[in-house]
């Protein structure tokens, strides 16, 4: 007898089991001694690719032309870089009810991180959405991201696990910064390339960031960071992301409907606006909390997995809705008023960030 389709979108994410497939690596054999400094470095290295490609493969004219739905795009930034950031704050009258006060840091820096893009468009592909927008909008997050991230870590995280510091500062610019740029300058002559061998460059970049993670973790366990986390703690950090999720699911949902967007943009703000991308966030944690940065990603390891059950119930129900009335405002299936958007495939894409 077949699953019901939405077992199937219950099933955990494949990225997400090779992510925790390295944490468990990392707990049984971490690199240590003379191996430490080498999974670091390559570590560092990856990182510096990652933001190469992430600038090479960004189209500026898309960009520019995206821009042309700016009130849609503007409120998934509200949503990702001032919303979320605090309710990020606002946690701290959790601690240390359900969150422990050594995973406070990475919640919120969970809350500073860009949202995703695969997975947002896929979500609302299949909830019959605006896929364009939600294509833009993710993009516009991400490409923000790299530079108010770090600002908004040096604003919120100081004096906290991993505080923010003139070497951080220099850090980012050195490791993220210049490779992004490096990564637009060059894409004149490489752009080509990196599209006939886009998919191979994906598991470069999947790659990566299992590298990253097997090095910060590897730290943490050789630091002993994890022996302070119990249980019940991560029980607790979970109650807190499922009250987080719910808050930004809400608050897309009412809010843009109150700002007089159609079905097909809500939907496309629903799902870029409440969720946060594990791609941007796992090599900048990793930069902006050195040795205890596997500590750090937890919070935003476990939140990208629940966002991606929960909103693939979601897009699922909002699939089967009836057709509505659309005012001018934000017309369904458009980007700007005015083009149609492509009918949903029919099967997801993959939701891996």
């Amino acid at each position: 007898m077949p699953r019901p389709a939405f077992l199937s979108r219950l099933r955990p994410d494949p990225y997400i089991l090779a992510l925790l497939a390295t944490v468990a690596l990392a707990a049984l054999l971490p690199a240590r001694g003379g191996a430490a400094p080498v999974a670091g470095g390559a570590a560092t290295g990856a990182v510096a690719l990652l933001f190469f490609l992430y600038g090479a493969r960004l189209s500026t004219r898309e960009t520019l032309d995206g821009l042309a739905h700016w009130r849609l795009h503007l409120t998934v930034l509200v949503c990702t870089f001032a919303v979320f950031p605090v309710l990020g704050l606002a946690a701290r009258g959790l601690v240390p009810y359900l969150i422990a006060p050594e995973l406070y840091a990475g919640f919120l820096f969970l809350c500073l991180v860009p949202s995703t893009i695969q997975s947002s468009i896929a979500f609302t592909s299949i909830a019959r959405g605006n896929v364009p927008a939600a294509i833009c909008a993710g993009s516009f997050s991400s490409l923000t991201g790299i530079f108010l991230t770090p600002l908004l870590a040096a604003l919120l995280l100081s004096g906290s696990v991993g505080g923010f510091s003139a070497a951080s500062l220099l850090d980012i610019v050195v490791k993220l910064l210049l490779p992004f740029l490096a990564g637009q300058l060059l894409r004149r002559w490489i752009g080509g390339f990196l599209t006939r061998w886009k998919r191979l460059l994906g598991y470069v970049d999947r790659g990566s960031i299992l590298l990253v993670v097997y090095a910060a973790f590897s730290q943490g366990v050789v630091a002993g960071v994890f022996e302070q986390i119990a249980p019940v703690r991560l029980l607790g950090l979970l109650v807190a992301e499922v009250l987080l999720l719910t808050v930004m699911l809400t608050l897309t949902s009412y809010g843009a409907r109150a700002l007089g967007f159609g079905r097909a943009d809500r939907l496309a703000i629903v799902f870029a606006g409440s969720k946060k991308g594990l791609t941007a966030g796992l090599p900048m944690a990793a930069v902006l909390f050195g040795s205890e940065a596997g500590l750090a990603v937890l919070p935003l390891m476990l939140f990208h997995q629940l966002q991606l059950m929960v909103c693939a119930v979601i897009a699922r129900r909002r699939s089967q809705d009836q057709p509505e009335a659309e005012g001018t405002a934000g017309a369904e299936g458009t980007v700007d008023g005015r083009g149609a958007v492509p009918s949903p495939p029919e099967r997801a894409p993959t939701t891996g960030r």
